[in-house]
């Protein structure tokens, strides 16, 4: 199957959210699927061709229930999205339920099937539950 592990932190280069969703990756991966780590700022990535799509971000600020906006505007942009299958994930906050709860609605805005979501806060455990995802059955 077709993966993609999108991600949109705060800043454009990701820091420690890109590395948490490149081992989210390489543990999906290791069942033997073919995944794509993109970095939400990107324009021009359509998502049509995947299978399963995993989301992760950070919220806006250590305090704050938001995402990146970028998240929207992507997810509108990206193709047929409506009726994948995906996971949610973020990495912290104060308010981390809150921030899973404005992705979720974002991702569930553009019609995604939202199957599983996780508060990741280390990349060995983005590697565990990339392992153990069943993205067939999901």
């Amino acid at each position: 199957m077709q993966v993609c592990v999108l991600y949109a932190a705060k800043s454009r280069d990701g820091g420690k959210l890109a590395d948490i969703a490149k081992a989210m990756a390489k543990g999906i991966e290791s069942q033997g699927h073919r995944v794509d780590v993109i970095n939400m700022y990107e324009e021009g990535v359509r998502l049509t061709v995947y299978d399963y799509v995993v989301i992760g971000s950070e919220p806006v600020s250590f305090f704050s229930a938001k995402v990146p906006a970028v998240i929207s505007k992507f997810l509108e942009n990206a193709g047929t999205v409506s009726g994948k299958r995906c996971l949610a994930f973020i990495t912290g906050g104060l308010r981390k339920g809150g921030a899973l709860q404005t992705l979720m609605r974002a991702m569930e805005h553009e019609g995604m099937y939202l199957k599983l979501s996780e508060v990741i806060k280390k990349s060995d455990e983005a590697l565990a539950i990339g392992k153990r995802l069943n993205v067939e059955r999901n």
